[in-house]
């Protein structure tokens, strides 16, 4: 519950953008990821997790031209 309203705080203050929603996600990503033990399954959960939107937006783009 605490974090979909985290995720609903982020969106309003981001004005809703694009950059915005993906932060939120990852901001719920990154909270799920903590559950997780110490593992080499964290570890990967935390880098898909604290991807930058550049980075997500390259890999994206780049997706949809193959």
């Amino acid at each position: 519950m605490i974090v979909k309203l985290v995720i609903v705080m982020l969106l309003i203050t981001a004005g809703c953008s694009s950059r915005g929603a993906y932060e939120g996600f990852q901001s719920s990503k990154r909270f799920e990821c903590s559950k997780l033990p110490p593992s080499s399954q964290y570890d990967e959960c935390m880098h898909n997790a604290n991807k930058s939107y550049d980075q997500y937006e390259r890999e994206r783009k780049e997706s949809r031209r193959q």
